[in-house]
C-alpha cells in the first residue's frame, strides 16, 4: 500500500490487503476453476465470513465453485498467497445454492470487526455482486450484458456497448464552528436518537470542495469558510466513496434545517456531547464508518470510550 501524506482517517474498509491482479483481468482463462481458485461468496450487501475465537472475522475463501451449476458470474477480486480469488454473488436463499456451514454476515454490520487484511476482499466483493444484480440488460437497448474481463466489464451481446462498474462520489463532513464545537445533525430518515455528521452527494461538473459547501449551506444553511481533506472510504452499499473532509464555520452558527431532510441539528462541546452520549440523548454511527472517524478526530479520542 502506498504511504499516505498529511492528515489521513483509518476505517477498516480503508486498508488494502490484496493485489487486484487487474493487468490479468484478460486473460480468458482468468475465471477458470483450477487448484489457484478460491471463492468468495456474497448476497445483497452480506459476504461470507469465519469467526475466530476472539471475534475477528476473515472472508471464508472456498475451494469448490459455490454456483451449483447456475450462471452466476464471476468476478476476479484479486490474488491472496497466491490463489485466485474469485467474487460469486448468489441469489436468494435456495437448497442449491447454500452450502452447510456458510456463513453471510451482513458488512456494514460488521466491517469493524474484520481483519485488515481481508477488508478490501469483502468490499469489493459486496460492491461487484451489488452492481451484477444490477446491471443485467443494456440500458440503451434492453440486450443481454455479457461479462468480460474478470467479472469488471458488461458488453451489449447486440451493439458491443461496454458498461463499467459505477461508484457514486460522496462528501462528508465534521463542521466546526469558531469555538470548535462540532455540528451533528439527525436526518429525517434516521432513528430518532442518531446523529452524525452532514453528508451528501457530488453533483455533476461540481468539484468535491464546492460540494461540502453547498451541501452544508443546503442542510443547516451555514456558510463554510474552509474546508481539509482527511481521506475516503469504500462504502459499497451498494456503490458510494466516501470523501470525509473537516470544515469550519467560524462566522454565523445560526442554524437554518433543510425541510423534510434534517429533523434536528446542534453544536456540541466536548463535554456537551460526553454528556449527551452519557444520558442516551443521541447515539453515534458505528466504528466502521467515516462518519464516525471524523467525529473521533475532532473528538481526540473514541466518543463513546
Amino acid at each position: 500500500m502506498a504511504k499516505i501524506r498529511g492528515p489521513h482517517l483509518s476505517t477498516p474498509l480503508t486498508l488494502l490487503g490484496s493485489d487486484r491482479d487487474a493487468l490479468l483481468r484478460s486473460d480468458p482463462e482468468i475465471l477458470s476453476p483450477g487448484e489457484d481458485a478460491r471463492y468468495l461468496v456474497s448476497r445483497a450487501g452480506a459476504v461470507a465470513l469465519r469467526e475466530e475465537e476472539d471475534g475477528t472475522l476473515h472472508a471464508l475463501l472456498e475451494t469448490e465453485d459455490p454456483r451449483g451449476g447456475t450462471l452466476q458470474p464471476l468476478v476476479l477480486l484479486g490474488r491472496r498467497d497466491g490463489y485466485r480469488v474469485l467474487g460469486v454473488e448468489i441469489p436468494e436463499p435456495s437448497a442449491e445454492l447454500d452450502a452447510p456451514g456458510r456463513d453471510l454476515r451482513d458488512l456494514r454490520r460488521v466491517a469493524d470487526r474484520l481483519h485488515d487484511h481481508d477488508a478490501d476482499l469483502a468490499a469489493a466483493a459486496v460492491a461487484m455482486g451489488f452492481w451484477h444484480r444490477s446491471m443485467r440488460h443494456c440500458p440503451q437497448c434492453g440486450a443481454t450484458l455479457v461479462a468480460e474481463m474478470g467479472g469488471w466489464v458488461l458488453r451489449c451481446s447486440e451493439d458491443g456497448v461496454e458498461q463499467f462498474p459505477r461508484t457514486d462520489p460522496a462528501v462528508i463532513m465534521a463542521v466546526r464552528d469558531g469555538q470548535d464545537r462540532l455540528l451533528l445533525a439527525r436526518n429525517a430518515h434516521f432513528p430518532s436518537r442518531f446523529h452524525s455528521v452532514l453528508a451528501g452527494f457530488v453533483e455533476p461538473g461540481e468539484s468535491l470542495e464546492n460540494a461540502v459547501a453547498r451541501e452544508v449551506a443546503e442542510e443547516v444553511g451555514i456558510t463554510v469558510e474552509e474546508v481539509e481533506y482527511m481521506g475516503s472510504q469504500p462504502w459499497p452499499f451498494p456503490r458510494s466513496l466516501m470523501l470525509g473532509y473537516r470544515a469550519w464555520a467560524p462566522g454565523g452558527t445560526e442554524l437554518t434545517l433543510q425541510d423534510e431532510e434534517i429533523a434536528e441539528a446542534r453544536w456540541f462541546t466536548r463535554e456537551e456531547l460526553a454528556a449527551a452520549l452519557e444520558a442516551e440523548e443521541i447515539a453515534l454511527p458505528g466504528s466502521a464508518s467515516m462518519g464516525r472517524a471524523l467525529i473521533d478526530d475532532w473528538y481526540g479520542r473514541s466518543a463513546e470510550r
